[in-house]
């Protein structure tokens, strides 16, 4: 008699934008909130929040509680686009982390010895070594990257022009 058919396996969840209340995208002032009411970090206001005049940015680094060590956030023009969760191996292993993911979210879009990769269009998540969890806005981050190589191609034709000036 053959085996009774299997169930399929469900399809993989999307890359997630969120951890806990955290979200990629969200403002400094609903960062702040829900940092200060989540007991899993250890939020002191503003002296983890530091401003980068030049660019318009805002980096928030906070201590965690149990699973997660640090925690830092960036901000371009006002909402988070990246998420970095530096996590505790004496409480979480890797390869749980990974699991989990994997469960999720399908095989990872790139596995390598540091770093486990799932994104779609708008979001990539990673798990890397040591032990960290990051979520990045794609299109914020390839935005900012491209105004980056803008900014060096310019100052690299200024240099030379005024290279050719001697």
């Amino acid at each position: 008699m053959p085996p009774p058919p299997q169930e399929p396996e469900p399809p993989p969840e999307a890359v997630p934008r969120q951890f806990r209340a955290l979200e990629l995208g969200m403002s400094l002032d609903d960062l702040r909130a829900a940092l200060a009411q989540d007991g899993l970090f250890s939020f002191r206001g503003e002296r983890d929040v530091s401003f980068l005049p030049m660019r318009q940015e805002a980096l928030v680094e906070t201590t965690g509680n149990s699973f997660i060590r640090r925690a830092h956030f960036q901000l371009a023009e006002g909402e988070v686009f990246i998420m970095s969760f530096s996590l505790d191996p004496r409480l979480v292993d890797h390869y749980s982390v990974f699991t989990r993911l994997v469960s999720r979210y399908g095989q990872p879009l790139t596995l390598n010895p540091l770093e486990a990769v799932w994104e779609d269009g708008y979001t990539r998540i990673s798990i890397e070594r040591p032990l960290t969890v990051k979520y990045v806005d794609r299109v914020v981050f390839d935005r900012l990257r491209e105004e980056a190589r803008t900014r060096e191609a310019w100052d690299t034709m200024l240099r030379e022009e005024f290279l050719a000036e001697f």
